[in-house]
């Protein structure tokens, strides 16, 4: 029935169970991936949707390393969206809007194409473990089955309780049950564990909504794709998404069953989402604000099932539909089903090491919501490098960590085992020291050469990359030896309301300043005719005019980020004893205890230990 022995096993299948299953396949080792419905593989539990401000930029890392979402996002999509493209090039993030039937079926098919893969069908309910280390699963039918390395990617499912108002029950996610019997195993085993809560809103019937009372929101009109690879190709028809808002009588309306909310009445008392709160906790939290966006999401192509994105509640269903016809052309609206608020366990990620693999059981691995993150990127980077640690372990190789200065994906682990978390983990750009460096542009240039040299990226994307970074490299210098004389460059200068030039001037410099773009510099002859001579794309293009325009920003940025790369190359002890530096703050020593920082640089991001502390480790430690 089974393989003997499984090099990686990947329970659950949601983004980061996905993802890992993937990668481990794709490196070359046998792999199973064990879900409770393969109907639901890859299923997006809350808005159809992938990306947004740094979620975008994490879906092109895991794109550069090999990943599968980027490719399964540009093949749902039904509308294509840049966020902050009045900002600069840091902050710009990619956002599709996707069709949610088309996603996971696109990650199924996509999955069962893969070499080295199986599937099982089955409730896992608890773990093998022996002398410390992960041997195997155990399902709820009895059944054992043996694996070298175990990923657990178990979503909100262990031990979900669901609220809607007054009534709670078992489940996992609507209409799925809980599982059940792995917490139990893993504090059995030692682990910490806590519980977290997040919520979703209604569905509704479009057909019964007033699309013309409510304003239309359009995708890009030149819509870019979230894959580097020649796999996909942009959206030509899009879908509207709509944004109407919340009331003072909508307020009131929802504030009458506050009595009845799991949340105010105290049968939650877990710590949900900061960043994307409930409705009610808005209306309480903002009580000076008379309204409240909500967007009107499609789920689809041709479905008429609409999310609407800042509705999410626990409120009785009653209090909900009464509370939603108050909204602008939501008054004749029709439920598809309830928003709910759903509890699940969850264990402090600083139980891990950068490889996500577990401090107490050697080749156990958590990725994904089990770690107290919050959103479908989030958790489909993290499977994508847990499953990638745990064939590189299979495979006796060194592991793939990624640091703070190479990748968002770098920034969220590091935060995770080093700070720890105890509410659902958000990644936002602001969580960057790096942002100049991790720009969704250029991700193919940061991890395509590592995810190559290890088996995953494929040759393929490898040239694809060096001919991008080649040809842009080539335009900048073009730029930087070519001049544009006075009688060419000045009727554009003026038309852009910038200085004129007296004499003629290298391109580089004209480029740079932050009214030309790149568009303009077109309208120089030589610079139109380097273009179609090389036969350049626009993605090209974008990277030389960054280069352009940030060259001091990107510099200065590196330059940082050398420095702290210094403090990287300290490594400490894997068993140093802290309680013997006397002159180190208790908190210090119990935080350093606790989590087991590697280098001098992780231990000086953990919170309770000062610059002293480090200078005092420093010096104990020789330095």
């Amino acid at each position: 029935m089974f393989q003997e022995v499984y090099d990686v096993i990947v329970v659950g299948a949601g983004h980061a169970g996905s993802e890992a299953a993937a990668a481990a396949a794709n490196m070359g080792c046998t792999t199973l991936l064990v879900t409770m419905s393969l109907q639901n593989i890859a299923q997006m539990s809350c808005n159809p949707a992938m990306g947004g401000i740094a979620k975008g930029q994490i879906v092109r890392e895991i794109d550069a390393l090999g990943g599968y979402s980027g490719i399964v996002s540009d093949r749902t999509a039904i509308q294509f969206k840049m966020l902050n493209k009045s900002k600069g090039p840091a902050m710009w993030s990619p956002r599709v809007q996707s069709d949610r039937m088309r996603f996971a079926e696109e990650w199924r098919l996509m999955l069962e194409q893969t070499p080295n893969l199986d599937f099982y069908q089955e409730m896992v309910k608890g773990l093998v473990i022996e002398n410390n280390k992960i041997t195997g699963i155990k399902t709820s039918l009895g059944v054992e089955i043996r694996g070298k390395t175990v990923v657990l990617t178990n979503g909100t499912f262990l031990n979900g309780l669901i609220h809607i108002g007054e009534k709670q029950f078992g489940g996992g996610r609507a209409g799925e049950s809980a599982a059940y019997g792995i917490t139990e195993d893993l504090v059995k085993a030692g682990f910490e564990s806590g519980r977290m809560k997040t919520g979703t809103p209604p569905r509704v019937d479009g057909r019964s909504l007033d699309y013309s009372r409510m304003n239309e929101e359009k995708g890009d009109v030149n819509p870019s794709k979230f894959s580097y690879s020649d796999l996909t190709t942009p959206l030509i028809n899009q879908r509207s998404c709509y944004m109407t808002y919340t009331s003072l009588e909508v307020h009131d309306i929802l504030r009458e069953g506050f009595d009845r909310s799991p949340m105010f009445n105290g049968r939650i008392q877990s710590i949900g989402p900061r960043y994307c709160p409930s409705i009610e906790d808005k209306i309480n939290r903002f009580a000076d604000k008379e309204r409240h966006q909500l967007f009107v999401e499609p789920e689809g192509w041709n479905t008429v099932e609409v999310y609407v994105n800042g509705f999410s509640t626990s409120l009785p269903e009653e209090v909900q539909f009464k509370a939603l016809r108050s909204v602008v052309g939501f008054e004749k609206v029709k439920f598809f089903r309830p928003g709910y608020a759903i509890e699940y366990d969850y264990f402090p990620p600083t139980q891990l090491k950068h490889t996500l693999e577990t401090k107490l059981v050697e080749g156990l691995y958590f990725a994904g919501q089990i770690n107290g993150t919050t959103g479908y990127e989030e958790a489909a980077s993290q499977g994508l490098m847990a499953g990638i640690n745990a064939a590189l372990k299979v495979k006796e190789k060194e592991p793939l960590i990624l640091k703070r200065d190479e990748a968002y994906i770098g920034v969220l682990i590091d935060d995770l085992i080093t700070k720890g978390t105890e509410e659902p983990y958000r990644m936002f750009t602001s969580r960057a020291e790096f942002r100049t460096l991790l720009r969704q542009d250029n991700a193919d240039f940061r991890l395509t050469p590592m995810s190559n040299s290890i088996g995953l990226a494929s040759k393929k994307r490898l040239i694809r990359m060096e001919h991008k970074f080649n040809e842009s490299e080539k335009m900048v210098s073009f730029f930087k030896e070519t001049s544009v004389s006075v009688s060419e460059a000045n009727p554009v200068l003026i038309n852009k309301e910038t200085a004129p030039i007296v004499q003629s001037d290298k391109m580089f410099k004209v480029f740079s300043r932050p009214q030309i773009e790149l568009e303009d510099m077109i309208k120089f002859d030589k610079v139109a005719a380097y273009v179609k001579e090389n036969d350049l794309d626009q993605e090209i293009l974008e990277q030389a005019e960054i280069q352009v325009k940030y060259s001091g920003y990107i510099e200065k940025e590196r330059n940082n980020a050398n420095k702290l790369t210094r403090l990287e190359d300290v490594k400490i002890p894997e068993f140093f004893d802290y309680s013997k530096i006397k002159s180190m703050s208790i908190e210090a020593k119990q935080k350093l205890t606790a989590i087991r920082p590697v280098t001098i640089s992780q231990a000086s991001r953990i919170s309770g230990v000062s610059p002293s502390d480090i200078s005092v480790l420093l010096i104990y430690m020789g330095r």
